[in-house]
């Protein structure tokens, strides 16, 4: 008995022993499959579901629609029918590589919810951000007193409400255009640049009546310490050459124009693409004095702005125009109609800017279209009545 079992596992060792080759053979093969190169579409789906973080939501694919540029995008829709979404404004898609040509004005959305989606989905552009030159006001003392008040303006009534890195990237803004050749070369003459037009307010709280509203003293003394120290040369290294922002609740036409750098607050600031937006193109000397602002004349109301309330993340509450914010590290109740400056139109003033819009929006009747008038020495000819009933 012990015999034959003994000669069964010689006969099971010389089966083990030619079936070895044939297993690492099969040994090397798998690791010879597990050595290839990955294939393109392994990696591509990777990238995907790092970018949209696994959300297939439309915010997962505005996140990757993003990344691409032009000739991407349409050559995505072209063989994605599920991308073929209007374009912004109904404009060609590219269009901001075109030129600035465009609508001229803001698109919030419902809500502000919609501007807000957008404006995430659309990235940092990849090394905007330049350092900026540190800008040391010399001037008479009554240049830079005028100087201190305009700049001063233009943090509280812009950014009362923002953390003060946003307002030191506020006042950054100002300066850079006063050294940016496209802007004037002076702190007020920048900051009320346009508002003597209803239409070409750079800072809207210039021709909106803001002015017209208080200024609240704790905020204004802390714009004002903001104003005073760049002007002494601090430099808001985090917006660097930046020359314009926004509000994250709205989504200006020009955004996809410029560079955008970053986002600070509730503001995102953006730079001029190119040589433009350089350090050494911000080359323009300062004017050495600054002009005499006629604020009664600015503080009335030319530019009625229609009362948005945007969503806001950080778990400000806002009821009957109170506001609960968080300030600094401080929580403050501020009134939002005195604090900032906005005056909300009434509901008379809303249902006329609606009528005039409507106007505007209706096409004119064929019928009132008056005829074309004959040539000078044509013959009028017979015109025959049909269907007129007779007598």
């Amino acid at each position: 008995m012990v015999g034959r079992a003994r000669l069964e596992m010689k006969r099971h060792a010389r089966r083990l022993g030619a079936a070895a080759p044939a297993l690492v053979a099969a040994l090397g093969v798998a690791m010879a499959a597990s050595s290839t190169p990955r294939p393109e579409i392994d990696k591509t789906a990777e990238a995907a579901a790092r970018i949209t973080r696994g959300d297939l939501t439309d915010r997962g694919f505005d996140a990757l629609t993003a990344r691409l540029d032009t000739a991407q995008l349409a050559l995505a829709i072209r063989h994605d029918p599920t991308l073929r979404t209007p374009a912004l404004y109904g404009l060609t898609p590219g269009w901001e590589s075109l030129g600035l040509a465009g609508k001229p004005s803001l698109d919030p959305g419902a809500s502000g919810l919609d501007a807000q989606r957008m404006n995430a989905a659309m990235p940092n552009a990849s090394g905007a951000l330049r350092p900026a030159r540190p800008f040391v006001l010399k001037a008479s003392a009554d240049d830079r007193r005028r100087a201190l008040r305009c700049l001063t303006q233009a943090v509280y009534y812009e950014a009362a409400l923002e953390p003060g890195l946003g307002q030191d990237a506020v006042a950054q803004v100002v300066l850079n255009r006063v050294r940016d050749p496209n802007y004037a070369n002076s702190v007020c003459g920048v900051v009320f640049e346009g508002a003597e037009r209803t239409t070409g307010c750079q800072f809207s709280f210039t021709c909106d009546g803001s002015l017209s509203q208080a200024p609240v003293k704790w905020a204004w003394d802390r714009a004002q310490i903001v104003a005073e120290r760049a002007l002494n040369g601090h430099v808001a290294a985090h917006v660097g050459t930046a020359t314009h922002y926004h509000a994250d609740y709205v989504h200006p036409w020009w955004s996809p124009t410029l560079a955008k750098i970053t986002q600070v607050g509730a503001h995102i600031f953006y730079r001029w693409k190119g040589l433009a937006g350089e350090t050494a193109s911000f080359r323009q000397a300062y004017a050495g004095r600054e002009p005499v602002i006629d604020e009664a004349r600015f503080s009335r109301p030319r530019l009625i702005q229609a009362a948005t309330t945007p969503a806001d993340d950080a778990g400000a509450v806002e009821t009957a125009g109170l506001r609960q914010v968080e300030i600094d590290g401080q929580t403050r109740v501020v009134g939002v109609a005195s604090l900032g400056g906005r005056r909300l139109p009434s509901r008379e003033e809303v249902a006329a800017i609606n009528e005039r819009l409507k106007s505007l929006e209706t096409p004119p009747s064929p019928a009132a279209t008056p005829p074309a008038a004959p040539p000078p020495g044509a013959v009028p000819m017979a015109v025959e009545e049909v269907g007129r009933p007779s007598a």
